[in-house]
This record gives structure tokens, C-alpha cells and sequence, in this order.
């Protein structure tokens, strides 16, 4: 190769010939372990960062071992990406001609492709630095190599490869603005001599062109639909139907890819005349004519072959495109008339659009009903399921759904719609049955065909919405049918899936199947032995539907009748392994949602909790919170007996184990943690529900369901239960609290039993000792659990304003007063016990922050739930951390200032919004005027150069939305003071170094400085940190701008 190379680095051979046979290491991985590799992919990195590599392409590209040569071509081109500003100006264009000339060269002695495909992107890569900026250093650069390329005696078929490259590079290429609008022109005024390439390669099929030709020819064409017209796509259209032939099938999947390609990405893919003129109508009319031959054959055969799959991938992108097409041309009796150039390629063919569009689904049917199981058989049918939702939501537009041109209708739409959904339904029902036992599946195929289920009951819901009321009742009876003739119960099983499916678009008050489908008589004809998979799907389905018992429309005693069939068949299978997650989640979900209808008969959860020995440790946490809920519809007086009877044994047990020295630390944490998941679900179940709590304006059934709750908890039996709940908690902390599982059971715990006044329990307990005892576990060991609940509980601690009353107004005014005067001294105990806690928790925790540099980085969940907990305290009790000694609240201020320079966002956001609501919510009261004051003068200016730093590359890009809001919150309320703390801080010539010149940050200052716009300073920082990271004109820096 005789190439002018004189301007690049020149190399000794021994430092040659040492990254030769460092490569040629990395490939002969026998021989080292991994930790050596690792070394040896690092050393080559290093070399490649030196500006002497440059003088390592040549010799190792003219090496004769591929992995040589491949690292030459990697090296020129991450050496263009990465080192392009150290490299000299005036050795540009030197560059250019050399890689030109090496990439002809390596095509001309058969480098493989993937060294190739390097090249042609490092030519790509260059042309990105060098034509945006000045394209007179390479004007016209995709012609000039194209030329070059012939000229040194390339073919076709690589030059189309390059093309192809090419095009996908400055399509993905990270440009904005002017920079991207000359690359796009730059290929689209090359665009003619790409096409014209295209279309002779095509052309020549027949002929001289090579297969390995056309296929690059009809890539390139995909590449290139970014930069062509609707006239440079009419130009090769005709050449694909061509090639569509399932006859001569070797070009039928790349020409299948480009029509796809064409309807999912083109400018014919929005769905415009054009778009049915060159796409819609040909298509259809090839599948007529063509496609059901390779449909009717992959029937026949049972077997999917590429052009099969292919096929099939064609027609679902055809649905995509063409969806209101086909629904408003469903019964069009009119002659479809081609245009010319495709009427020659399927002989004149006369069709009615009808014709087409119904042949159309009946091929998506087959398709979607391919024999055999999904992931076993065939892998082609999940491919279809997108056209029937499209396809049932483009139904609600059509003309004919409005009444409108029913004259050139020759048949019914809807009975024809509903037709092609019936058909689907049978076909989805057959599709996601299982096979017999003995299959033999391994785990990932059942798993893949589990989501492939899924799937399809996505697809069931769009049926519904077409079939509604009929398809449920067809469910039903083949369900019924089934079971009477004890028939495979997996058929059976399939379509009590599919009902299941289908849960959350039915109408209760608008189906009469669900009394036949929970008839009693139905459900005991269920199997309750053996045959697990058709009884966890049984389960699952009566927790799908548990809402509906209560809505039933029936007689009360049949509604009954139907809800305690269900519950009996639920807790039939708690005892077994197999089924108690599914029994136990079924029956939780029965139970919460009737359980008014299932407080009369709470004695039979009396045997259910009598039988408890039965069921499962981990699912007995569930077992009891469905009882627990039926309980909480009953009386308060009338629950006492029974949360007695159930909560009781499990907090002596729990402190049993707690007490015993005897049992293993293993055994006993995992007792612990199942004990207290148990009084959590007692607890989550006594939680009344969202629809059951009283309108706070209903004053007076508010009271006296708080007046009735009250005298409960006040009972001997619920004191003493509640004080043992909080000596149990208080005894796990002291002995196994340090461990994560134990401390996040008692996290559940504690939000189960805690609530604000208006969600009260007769279990529920006060806020005030369960803070005290998670700063004793915050003493322990700190934790993201701990300060979790922390917040949760300080949240807790505000009383709620007392509620208005009605009366006579003398009588009114006299309680209200008095109520007044309680709330105002709940207030001030539940302040002083906020403040004790906030001195604690700050005491404890700072100086845990503060021990190293590393300690926040290495801890950032840590870092963000104290940060949560701080912010969620400055919402009631923001007075409170201006009474913190001056030593605590300068430690706090600093640990605040580095969290805003961690490189985990959560924790940085979390930081940053805890000094922004602690700003805002300072001025929002008068009287904390003067120590907000202070506080200001004495750490405002190092927050805003946090801020300003943080915009400037210290924190993380994704972070500057919340940045840039503290920024707005220090310029609105420290209007005198922002302005000299940001030009000062900006100017400071220890600033942290950035690509933001003396200009830059003068358009800063003025963009932002003098105005309260939150948008004008929002933009205005935006741009600055675009500016200071370097991210400026890039797309990546603009995607990454929040407005």
C-alpha cells in the first residue's frame, strides 16, 4: 500500500510488536484467567489513549492476523471520536486520503466484514468532525468515496455496504441544530447517486449482480429511507413485490424487511393516500394472490420457515400501518384499482377491497392459530397479538360505526367484525392451553409460555370490548360442558385463565354469566385434589373476581351461598404447599372486599384460625388478615374477643423466642421476622377501607365511630395487648434488631399499627413511643429501614385540626372552644416530643454521615431517607430546627452541601429538595424572621455555590431540574443577598473548571440576575450547564433539558 503516512507518529518495532502480542493474548483466553484478560484489555485501552497510537493503525492493519487487524481498525476509529481536538489541524486532510485509501485497500485483500464494518465507520467518524465544521475539507464526502472506492476496484456490494453504514451513522449521530442539518443534507444531496446504485443492483438480479449484492443493495435502501422522498421510494417499490415470490424465495426476507421498513418508518408510514396507493392495496393484493399459498403450506406442514415468519412479520406491519384502512373497508364492495407499475406485477388481478381486508384477517387468524404450542412449535404467533388491539380501537372511528355511506356497504361491518373476534377468541382459548402431563417442558419454556398467556389475556380484553356479554357466557358454558364430562381438565383450565383475563373490562351490573360461573353447584364440581395448575388458576380467579359477591345481583342468601362456596374452597387448599400462596392470597382478597357480607358469620373464621396449625408458616400472616378483616366489620366492641384471641399467642410466642437462650440466632430471626409479618397482617387487616371511611363533613356517624373505637381500646384486654405489642417491639430491637430482615419486619409492623386519628384501630398505637424506640435502633445501626419508618412516624405526630360542629351556636361555640384549647395542648406535647426526638435523631445520626468522605457514597439509601425524613419533619415543625444548637445545624448544613455532590441522583435529589422546602417553608413564617436571617448570611452563599457548582459538572446531568430549583428558590426569597453570593461565586477563579468561558458565564449572570421568572431562570441555567459540561449542540445534552 502506497499511502502518505509521514504525518502520523512513528513507532519503534519493539512497542509494535509488544501491542501485537498483547492482542493476540486477550485472544488465546486458555491460557489466563480472567483477572489477567481484565489486565490485558486495560493495557491496550491505555496504549489506544496515548497520542502515539495513532502511528499503531498502519502496521497492525498490514498484520495477517484478523484480531490485529481488527484493534487497527478499532484504534483509527476511537481515536477520531475520542482524540479528535489533540489532533493537528493541519494533518486533516492527510488523514481523509489515508483512511480513503486503507478501507479500498483492506475491501481489496478481503479483510473480513467486521473489520470492515470498523473502517467504514471510521470514515463515518471523520466525516462527522469534519464536515458539520467546514464541509469545504470534504465537500461532497459519500461521493467522493464512492469514487474513490470504484476507482481502486471495489465492487458494488461493499460500496452499498458503506452507503449503508454510512446513513445509519449520521441518522444516530449526536448533532443538533446546524451541525445535524448539514450532515442530513450532505446525504440527501447524494441521494440520487444512492438510489440510482440501489436500483441497477436490484435491477440486475436476473442477470450479473451477485445475491450478496442484492442483499446489501436492499439494506442500503433501509438505511437510506431517513434521506429519500416518496419519489425515491416509488422508484424501487415495484422491484420488492418482485421480489416478494414464494417461489423463488432467496431475496424474499430482505425484500419482506424493506416493505416493513417502509410501513413502520417511512414517510408513506402515516397512513396518507399515498401510503394505500404504494403499500396497503399492493400488499393486500400480494397476500391474496402470493401469501396465502406460504399460509395455507405452513398449515399444512405445521412448520414456520423463515419465509413464513417473514410473512407473518409483513402482515402485522401491515396492520400497524393500515389499521383505519381495513376497518373502514371491512364490507366496501369497490373494486381495488392498482396503479400501473404494480397492476404489471400482479397481472391485473380484480379484487374488492372487501374481499381484500377480509382475506387479510383470516390470514392474521391463521397466523395467530398457528398449530402446536407457543416456544415449542412455533415462535410466530405473539407477533400478531398488537394488530387486534389496534385494530378493535381503530373499530370506534370507522364511518360505519357512525352510520355514515351505508349505501356502499355490501354487508354488515359489525357482524363481520364480530364474527373475526369470535373466531379469535376460540383461537386464543385453544392457544393458551397447556399440554397433557408428561410434556416434559423444562422451566424457561413453561416460563415463556406463561408470559405468552398473558399476552393473549391482553388480547382477550380488546375481544370483550367487541363480543361483551356473549363472550363471557361462551366461557361459561364451555366451562360447565367441560367439567360435567370430567373432560382434560386443562381446556378447562384455559378458559377459567381466559375468564380471568378478562376481569377488569367486564361490567358487573351488566353480566349475567358470573351467577353461573359462581354457582355453587359449579365451584364443588372444581377437582380439590391432585391437578395443581387447573386449581391454582381456580384460585386465582375467585381472588380476580372477589369485588363482585358484594355487587351480586342475587337474593342475599344466594349471594351468600355463592361468596361461602368460594371462601370454603379457598381454605380447602391453604394446607397444601403447593397451592397456600394462591389459597391464601384468593382468601385475603374475599375477605377484605365482603366483609360486611362475612361479619355475621365470623364463628366460622373461628375454625379457620382453630385450624391455623394447618397452613404454612409464611402464609399465615394472610390467613389472619383475612379474618382479621371480617373482624373489622363488626362493632368495635364486638372485635375485641376475637383480635384478643388471635394477636395474643403471637406476641407471648414472639417474646418466647425473643426470652430463650436456647434456640439458634438463625432460627430465632427467622421466627422473629415470621411472628411480626403476622401481627403486621392482623394489623393490615383490621385497616378499614378507603370506601368504608366516613365524609369528614359526616360529623356526627364520625363520632360516633370514633366514640365506639375509643371506649374499645380502652378495654383492659386491648391496653394490655397493645403495651405487649410495644414491649415485643422494644425486646426485638434490643436483640436482633441490628439485622436488616428483622428491621424491615418491624418497619411493616409499625405502619400496619400505626394511622392517623381519623384510620384509628382498636390495635393501632401512638406515634410517640415507637419513635423513641427507633432512635434507641437508630443507635444500633443506622439504616434506610429505620429511617424510613422514622419519617412515617414523625408524619404522624401532628394532631388533626379539630372538626367543625353543628347545634345551636351557643352550644357549638362553648365546645368548640374547648375543643380548641385540647387541640392547641396536643400540639405543644406533640412539639416537645418532636423536638426531643429531632435532637436525638440528629445526634445520632450526623456524626454517623460525617465519619468519612466515603461513608455517604457508600451508603445512598442511607443518605437519601435521612434526607426524607428531614423534609418531611420541615413540614409541620419547621420551627423546630432553628432551636438546634449552632454546632448541630452548621453539621447538618455541611452534611447537606456534600450530599449535593454525590454522584447517586436519589440521594443527591432527595438532599437537594430537603433545602428547598426547608428555604421555602423558613419564610413562609413571621416570626422566624431573625434566626432565618442569620442562617441565610451564614450559609447561603455556600448553598448557591453548591448549586451552581452541582450545575457545572459536579452532580449529575439528571439532577439539574431539582437543582435549578433550589437556584430559583435562593433568587426569590434572598433577593439582596442571591445576586452578589451567584456573580461572586461564578467569577471566583477557584470556581470548578469547566468548558464555560468569561462569556459564558456573563450571559449567565445577566440571563438570570433581575428577574422572577421561574422559566427564564430555569432556561438560563439549563443552557449554562449545557455550556459547562461540553454538551452544548449535542443530542444528548438537549434531550437531557427539562423545561
Amino acid at each position: 500500500l502506497m499511502v502518505d503516512s509521514n504525518f502520523l507518529p512513528v513507532l519503534p518495532p519493539s512497542d509494535i510488536q509488544r501491542a501485537i502480542e498483547a492482542i493476540q493474548k486477550i485472544y488465546e483466553p486458555s491460557s489466563q484467567t480472567a483477572e489477567e484478560i481484565k489486565v490485558r484489555h486495560q493495557e491496550l485501552f491505555d496504549i489506544q489513549r496515548l497520542p502515539e497510537a495513532w502511528g499503531l493503525v498502519l502496521p497492525l492493519l498490514n498484520h495477517s492476523d484478523p484480531n490485529v487487524q481488527f484493534f487497527g481498525a478499532h484504534t483509527v476509529q476511537v481515536k477520531i471520536a475520542r482524540d479528535w481536538l489533540s489532533f493537528p489541524e493541519e494533518h486533516h486532510l492527510a488523514l481523509r486520503d489515508l483512511l480513503v485509501q486503507l478501507t479500498a485497500y483492506s475491501i481489496q485483500t478481503g479483510h473480513n466484514n467486521v473489520i470492515l464494518r470498523k473502517l467504514f465507520i471510521a470514515l463515518c467518524s471523520l466525516a462527522l468532525k469534519l464536515v458539520p465544521h467546514g464541509d469545504t475539507k470534504w465537500p461532497d464526502w459519500i461521493a467522493s468515496i464512492g469514487k474513490a472506492f470504484s476507482a481502486a476496484g471495489v465492487r458494488t456490494g461493499p460500496i452499498l455496504d458503506f452507503l449503508s453504514i454510512a446513513a445509519e451513522e449520521v441518522a444516530t449521530a449526536d448533532l443538533v441544530g446546524v451541525s445535524k442539518d448539514i450532515m442530513n443534507q450532505s446525504l440527501k444531496g447524494s441521494k440520487e447517486l444512492v438510489l440510482s446504485a440501489i436500483t441497477s443492483t436490484i435491477n440486475r438480479v436476473v442477470s450479473t449482480a451477485s445475491d450478496k449484492e442484492v442483499e446489501s443493495a436492499l439494506k442500503c435502501f433501509q438505511a437510506w429511507l431517513p434521506f429519500f422522498n416518496v419519489d425515491d421510494y416509488i422508484a424501487v417499490i415495484p422491484f420488492l413485490y418482485t421480489l416478494l415470490d414464494p417461489d423463488n424465495d432467496k431475496f424474499f426476507v430482505s425484500a419482506s424487511d424493506a416493505l416493513q421498513e417502509l410501513l413502520d418508518s417511512s414517510l408513506l408510514s402515516n397512513g396518507s393516500i399515498s401510503g394505500m396507493s404504494h403499500l396497503t392495496q399492493p400488499i393486500l393484493l400480494w397476500v391474496d394472490t402470493k401469501g396465502n399459498r406460504i399460509i395455507e403450506n405452513t398449515i399444512q406442514t405445521g412448520t414456520v420457515d423463515d419465509v413464513s415468519h417473514s410473512t407473518c412479520k409483513l402482515l402485522a406491519a401491515l396492520g400497524d400501518h393500515s389499521t383505519s384502512y381495513l376497518c373502514q373497508n371491512l364490507t366496501q364492495d369497490t373494486q381495488v384499482i392498482l396503479l400501473p407499475q404494480y397492476a404489471a406485477v400482479f397481472a391485473a388481478v380484480q379484487r374488492t377491497e372487501a374481499h381484500l381486508v377480509q382475506n387479510y384477517l383470516c390470514a392474521m387468524l391463521a397466523y395467530t392459530g398457528l398449530p402446536g404450542y407457543y416456544g415449542v412449535d412455533e415462535e410466530t404467533s405473539e407477533s400478531t397479538n398488537t394488530f387486534w388491539y389496534m385494530f378493535q380501537e381503530a373499530l370506534w372511528d370507522a364511518p360505519w360505526a357512525a352510520g355514515d355511506n351505508p349505501q356502499a356497504l355490501s354487508g354488515d361491518p359489525n357482524a363481520v367484525v364480530k364474527a373475526v373476534y369470535v373466531e379469535l377468541v376460540k383461537i386464543l382459548q385453544r392457544k393458551c392451553t397447556y399440554p397433557p402431563l408428561g410434556h416434559g417442558w423444562p422451566k424457561d419454556q413453561v416460563d415463556k409460555f406463561q408470559v405468552y398467556r398473558r399476552d393473549i389475556g391482553d388480547t382477550l380484553i380488546n375481544a370483550f370490548y367487541v363480543i361483551r356479554d356473549d363472550m363471557l357466557g361462551f366461557f361459561v358454558d364451555n366451562l360447565i360442558q367441560d367439567m360435567k364430562a370430567q373432560q382434560d381438565s386443562n381446556a378447562a383450565e384455559s378458559t377459567l385463565h381466559c375468564i380471568a383475563s378478562i376481569q377488569e373490562a367486564l361490567d358487573y351490573d351488566k353480566t349475567s354469566h358470573l351467577s353461573r360461573l359462581f354457582n355453587p353447584e359449579v365451584i364443588r364440581r372444581l377437582p380439590t385434589t391432585g391437578r395443581e395448575r387447573i386449581r391454582t388458576t381456580a384460585l386465582n380467579l375467585l381472588g380476580s373476581y372477589s369485588s363482585w359477591f358484594g355487587e351480586a345481583k342475587a337474593g342475599p342468601a344466594a349471594k351468600l351461598e355463592m361468596l361461602m362456596s368460594a371462601v370454603a374452597y379457598t381454605v380447602a387448599a391453604l394446607p397444601e404447599s403447593t397451592l397456600s400462596i394462591q389459597a391464601a392470597l384468593a382468601l385475603r382478597d374475599l375477605c377484605d372486599a365482603n366483609r360486611k357480607l362475612l361479619a355475621p358469620h365470623i364463628s366460622a373464621f373461628g375454625e379457620l384460625h382453630a385450624g391455623l396449625a394447618q397452613v404454612p408458616d409464611l402464609e399465615k400472616s394472610k390467613v389472619l388478615q383475612s379474618i382479621a378483616s371480617v373482624i373489622e366489620a363488626l362493632p368495635p366492641a364486638e372485635q375485641i374477643a376475637p383480635v384478643e384471641a388471635m394477636a395474643t399467642p403471637i406476641v407471648q410466642k414472639l417474646m418466647e423466642i425473643l426470652n430463650n437462650p436456647n434456640i439458634l440466632p438463625a432460627d430465632a430471626r427467622n421466627l422473629t421476622i415470621l411472628h411480626l409479618e403476622t401481627l403486621a397482617g392482623i394489623g393490615k387487616g383490621l385497616t378499614r377501607l378507603t370506601d368504608d371511611l366516613f365524609d369528614l363533613d359526616d360529623d356526627a356517624r364520625f363520632r360516633v365511630l370514633i366514640a365506639q373505637l375509643n371506649s374499645a381500646r380502652s378495654d383492659e384486654r386491648m391496653e394490655r395487648l397493645r403495651s405487649g405489642i410495644l414491649a415485643a417491639i422494644s425486646r426485638c430491637v434490643e436483640v436482633v434488631g441490628q439485622d436488616a430482615g428483622v428491621g424491615q419486619a418491624i418497619n411493616e409492623l409499625v405502619k400496619s399499627i400505626t394511622a392517623l386519628p381519623a384510620d384509628i384501630t382498636i390495635m393501632s398505637l401512638p406515634p410517640t413511643p415507637l419513635l423513641g424506640l427507633v432512635c434507641n435502633a437508630l443507635q444500633r445501626q443506622i439504616t434506610a429501614s429505620w429511617l424510613a419508618l422514622a419519617t412515617v412516624l414523625f408524619g404522624q405526630m401532628r394532631p388533626p385540626k379539630p372538626l367543625p360542629l353543628s347545634g345551636e351556636k351557643e352550644e357549638r361555640d362553648r365546645r368548640e372552644a374547648e375543643m380548641e384549647k385540647q387541640y392547641i395542648q396536643e400540639v405543644n406535647q406533640a412539639t416537645l416530643v418532636v423536638r426531643e426526638a429531632l435532637n436525638m435523631f440528629l445526634t445520632i445520626t450526623l456524626p454517623f454521615l460525617s465519619v468519612s468522605s466515603t461513608i455517604m457514597p457508600e451508603n445512598p439509601d442511607v443518605v437519601q431517607e435521612f434526607f426524607n425524613c428531614l423534609d418531611s419533619i420541615t413540614l409541620d415543625y419547621i420551627e423546630l430546627f432553628y432551636d438546634i444548637p449552632d454546632a448541630t445545624i452548621n453539621a447538618l448544613v455541611q452534611c447537606s452541601l456534600r450530599a449535593l455532590t454525590l454522584q447517586e441522583r436519589y440521594s443527591l435529589i432527595a438532599a437537594c429538595n430537603f433545602l428547598n422546602k426547608f428555604l421555602q417553608r423558613s419564610f413562609i413564617s413571621e416570626k422566624l424572621e431573625d434566626p432565618r436571617r442569620r442562617f441565610v448570611n451564614m450559609y447561603g452563599r455556600d448553598i448557591m455555590r453548591a448549586v451552581l457548582s452541582g450545575l457545572a459538572g459536579v452532580s449529575p446531568r439528571s439532577t439539574t431540574p431539582n437543582l435549578v430549583d433550589l437556584l430559583s428558590t435562593l433568587l426569590s426569597r434572598c433577593v439582596s443577598e442571591a445576586q452578589g453570593w451567584l456573580k461572586e461565586a461564578v467569577v471566583d477563579v477557584d470556581f470548578i473548571p469547566s468548558k464555560a468561558g468569561p462569556e459564558n458565564k456573563e450571559k449567565f449572570l445577566q440571563g438570570i440576575m433581575g428577574t422572577k421568572s421561574t422559566k427564564k431562570i430555569r432556561e438560563a441555567a439549563n443552557q449554562f450547564a449545557l455550556i459547562a459540561r461540553g454538551l452544548e449542540g449535542t443530542a444528548f445534552g438537549y434531550a437531557t433539558v427539562t423545561t
